[in-house]
């Protein structure tokens, strides 16, 4: 069950000035829970705390900062049924997901304790020519500062907790705007963070409107923005994020590649769960499958059987595998590149019906690579097969593409699949399995339109310190 309302945390405190935010639930379009909003003066009010706490948060040592990160692990395991149920109403997540979703969350929290104590520097050897004859020099990893993360309602948990973990892990104070549709699993993070004894003003989690949020991005006291969402508005609000880092986890139309020596029933099995995992709102949800002319047609047999046959419908039930999309707008959306491609010479497989905000799996095929749901992040449950002959063709085809988030390979071929990791434009190549396929201490993040940086615990902790070097002379 869902609290009656929910606070906000401004500088480690629950305050709850307003219940402005209704929160409705994905599959009844019901109201849910309210939610407090934060105004521009309660951003501008953290983003001062979290200025304050730097200098404290950063001398707390590694050691408690992992007591810290550890009590989030014992505490959201208390609580991992009450987190998995929150998700499901408020995303419209089938229960088996949001139960996957809250294990990565913890996974992510432990793993960020398990680093926390292992920020290493290096000794460096600077007597490289005579002039430098007498010196040595070390370097330790600092805390870039408070950092402003904004993330998205796909992964409201998981998404979350890897801009929140790393940054307790390295002792960056943070102010993290959660997405309007999805806020309550951020704010229950930030009931277990209350619990802690970070210094104050060392996080701030706020929901607030788009408009409101201007904060999170321009000001000069924020030295990181860490963005996860659409193309369109993370490129935008790198272009207004002035001097500070900016890392961007964007988006994607995820293609698989299915050679001739492939096993087909295991990528059958593999796919189909890659295209339409928690109704296909994953930026690295299979959208385009290339599969070789030889083993085209009973490959896509073996698919239209498998989509047909996922249940939807209410995503609290354990049978379901495909809920509805966060809005029916984003359905009404996608009904509609279904029926473009299909005008332009698309064959529809199987699904392609709509239910309010629930899509039945669809796969089609045949489509103009120009249409939308080729050229652009579906984000639903649809997925576009077509035929290749060549494997170097099947490559350009997944490079034809704005986006490179990952791209899944299905052959038993070492050499193609070298082949793959060297010429593919991605943040990652799985050989043997989808796209979608991620641990949560890997670094993870893409290339073109899909973003810069990359995620992963130890690597976002990077993103989060600089090299501060330590130059000492001998004199001779």
């Amino acid at each position: 069950m869902l609290a009656k309302s929910y606070s906000y945390y401004l500088a480690n405190t629950p305050e709850a000035p307003n219940a402005d935010l209704i929160v409705t639930d994905k599959f009844s379009g019901e109201p849910a829970t309210k939610v407090a909003m934060a105004d521009a003066k309660a951003i501008d009010q953290a983003i001062a705390a979290a200025e304050l706490a730097a200098k404290t948060l950063e001398q707390v040592p590694p050691y408690q900062r992992q007591a810290i990160l550890q009590h989030c692990v014992d505490h959201f395991t208390e609580r991992a049924e009450e987190l998995a149920q929150a998700l499901c109403v408020e995303a419209g997540k089938p229960i088996k997901d949001s139960r996957g979703e809250v294990t990565r969350l913890i996974d992510t929290f432990r793993i960020a304790a398990e680093e926390s104590v292992r920020m290493d520097g290096q000794l460096q050897n600077l007597e490289i020519s005579a002039r430098a004859k007498g010196y040595r020099g070390v370097y330790k990893r600092v805390p870039i500062g408070p950092c402003s993360f904004i993330s998205p309602f796909n992964f409201p948990l998981n998404l979350a907790a890897h801009k929140v973990a790393p940054a307790i892990a390295v002792g960056c104070p943070f102010v993290l705007k959660p997405a309007s549709l999805t806020p309550i699993g951020a704010l229950i993070i930030g009931e277990v963070l209350a619990e802690t004894e970070l210094p104050p003003g060392s996080f701030s989690i706020l929901p607030c409107r788009r408009d409101g949020a201007e904060l999170f991005t321009t000001d000069e006291r924020l030295k990181l923005l860490s963005f996860t969402g659409s193309p369109g508005v993370g490129w935008a609000l790198k272009a207004k994020a002035g001097k500070k880092k900016v890392v961007l986890e964007l988006g994607g139309n995820a293609a698989c590649v299915v050679a001739e020596d492939a096993d087909l029933n295991d990528a059958t099995q593999r796919i189909v769960f890659g295209a339409f995992y928690q109704s296909g709102q994953s930026c690295i949800g299979v959208q385009r499958i290339l599969i070789h002319e030889r083993v085209y047609d009973p490959m896509k047999a073996k698919l239209v059987e498998a989509a047909q046959s996922l249940r939807s419908g209410d995503p609290k039930d354990e049978a379901t595998f495909i809920g509805p999309l966060i809005s029916e707008k984003e359905a009404i959306r996608l009904e509609a590149w279904i029926a473009a491609a299909q005008t332009a010479g698309g064959k529809l497989l199987c699904g392609g019906q709509r239910d309010g905000a629930i899509l039945q799996a669809t796969l089609l095929e045949d489509v103009p690579d120009d249409q939308d749901i080729c050229a652009k992040e579906a984000f639903g449950p649809v997925a576009i097969l077509s035929r290749f002959t060549q494997f170097d063709d099947a490559l350009r085809q997944v490079n034809a593409s704005v986006f490179g988030l990952q791209a899944g390979i299905f052959t038993r071929d070492l050499y193609k699949s070298l082949q793959a990791w060297d010429e593919l434009e991605v943040g990652g190549v799985v050989i043997g399995d989808v796209p979608s396929w991620r641990v949560d201490n890997m670094p993870y993040g893409g290339v073109k339109d899909s973003g810069l940086g990359r995620e992963g615990i130890r690597f976002a902790m990077e993103d989060m310190t600089e090299i501060r070097n330590l130059i000492i002379r001998t004199p001779q």
